[in-house]
């Protein structure tokens, strides 16, 4: 099959920040979009104003008129749709074709030179980097991304169509149409990509509902590397094990960032911002002062000049489209900066992203006291982590703790936050719902450094936080 050979396309989740993306890109592309999704929120009202269709009622009667044309309709899902959703029931029954978010834009980038980064942590801001470097540097890139960037207010980029290329070329592939893809885990989403140049920035146990067993996990991640194209390039973050089959011709770009080579070295903290040294064993970038602070975006940036480089991007721009890089929306994402209070937002969702989130947040604001909120996502992620949770969230020196985000999760018995609560070492802490969150950080006294951490829908208290801190 081919994507030319439909007009319309339906989406099951589109409110999904990957799904979101691909129904952006097939809107440019003059196809007629629509979908459904189970809450309107900001991202859906700005794909509507973009002229797709969009429902949230679950019901096969919301369905456009257009989408009953069988023969040209593609019906694209993500895997958090339920089983029993009645719209998916429906198109299954009257065999549409239907494919998964991953198989989409498996078919989008196989034409394309493709970078794919991967991780169970840190892909979004290093695709976003690179995605940025390549575009301040003038190259034809597209980029689907899994987080909205701040320079660009979107999680797409479009480039030009080019002829079809079979590999990587050996000369800068300026001209040619470049396209980064975040590379996502979960379902074994990343296994339709077959990548010209794959980063892979961490193989934390996670999702371990989908896989069972971190072995199984780490298992995927060798896959994928698998699955560069030969003559391709592997970066992946030191220390981490992986294993290249016999017949596969890939380099790989081993990169740290904490010193050595192909590496960050100097990392210091220098009014206010994070500032490095790039070293490589040809190349050396000097005092490159990033908009987003973070040690573990220190670290992200390292993959990404790495990368960069591969591309023969010139160093110069480089280092510049680094420092013009906004940053993406919940990830460090100042809300509220002024001599009286600071406000952080962060989608962290895993006890080593919150950890290093807060590390780097003391590190900015080494005297000042600094308030947690967090809202566990998952019941089994919460379960099967609860310790990690409790010693990263003990890094705060008070913390309000949350009820679980469930997502797409039923209630497991016997888990809840109090599984992490009672092991928090914190001097202050509260177990709170979102009802009385509110009321609960106007009972603070002296908030000077507050952050607020989830993936779940703890978004939705940003802007009550940010207006109390503003006006109190």
């Amino acid at each position: 099959m081919t994507l030319s050979d439909y007009k319309y396309i339906y989406f099951l989740g589109i409110g999904g920040i990957g799904m979101s993306a691909i129904a952006r890109w097939f809107k440019a592309q003059g196809f007629h979009v629509g979908g459904y999704d189970k809450t309107e929120t900001t991202l859906t009202k700005q794909l509507v104003e973009e002229g797709m269709d969009i429902h949230y009622d679950n019901k096969v009667g919301r369905i456009p008129t257009e989408f009953y044309k069988k023969a040209e309709t593609l019906v694209i899902r993500t895997p958090a749709v339920p089983k029993d959703n009645v719209e998916l029931q429906y198109f299954e029954g009257e065999k549409y074709t239907l494919l998964k978010r991953s198989q989409v834009l498996g078919l989008i980038t196989d034409s394309l030179i493709t970078v794919a980064v991967a991780g169970t942590h840190g892909k979004t801001t290093t695709s976003s980097m690179i995605a940025h470097i390549l575009k301040h540097a003038g190259a034809n890139v597209s980029a689907f991304l899994g987080g909205i960037t701040t320079n660009y207010n979107s999680n797409l980029l479009i480039g030009k169509p080019t002829p079809k290329i079979d590999a990587m070329p050996e000369v800068p592939p300026f001209g040619k149409h470049l396209c980064v893809v975040e590379a996502d885990e979960f379902d074994r989403s990343f296994l339709t990509l077959y990548p010209d140049v794959a980063v892979v920035t961490s193989m934390d146990a996670d999702h371990l509902d989908i896989y069972g067993q971190h072995d199984e996990l780490k298992k995927s991640f060798n896959d994928f590397i698998n699955q560069i194209k030969v003559k391709g390039h592997l970066v992946i973050r030191k220390g981490l094990d992986f294993e290249m089959k016999q017949n596969k011709i890939t380099y790989v770009h081993p990169y740290s960032g904490d010193g050595g080579e192909f590496s960050a070295n100097n990392v210091r903290v220098e009014n206010g911002y994070f500032v490095f040294d790039y070293k490589a064993k040809s190349t050396e970038i000097k005092e490159i002062k990033l908009q987003i602070p973070g040690f573990h975006n220190v670290e992200n940036a390292t993959a990404a000049i790495n990368v960069c480089i591969l591309l023969e991007v010139p160093v110069e721009y480089i280092k510049s489209g680094l420092e013009s890089f906004k940053g993406v929306k919940r990830r460090f994402e100042y809300i509220v900066r002024n001599e009286k209070v600071v406000y952080i937002d962060d989608y962290a969702h895993h006890p080593t992203e919150i950890e290093a989130f807060l590390k780097s947040v003391k590190a900015l604001y080494p005297i000042k006291k600094l308030t947690c909120v967090f809202q566990p996502h998952l019941f089994t992620r919460t379960r099967d982590f609860a310790e990690g949770f409790s010693q990263s969230l003990s890094l705060a020196d008070e913390v309000l703790l949350m009820d679980i985000y469930p997502a797409r999760e039923l209630p497991i018995p016997g888990v809840s936050s109090d599984m992490l609560y009672k092991n928090i070492t914190s001097k202050n802490k509260k177990l709170v719902t979102k009802a009385n969150l509110m009321e609960e950080i106007q009972k603070l006294n002296n908030v000077e450094v507050l952050v607020t951490v989830g993936a779940g829908d703890i978004d939705t208290l940003v802007e009550p936080i940010k207006q109390y801190l503003t006006t109190k």
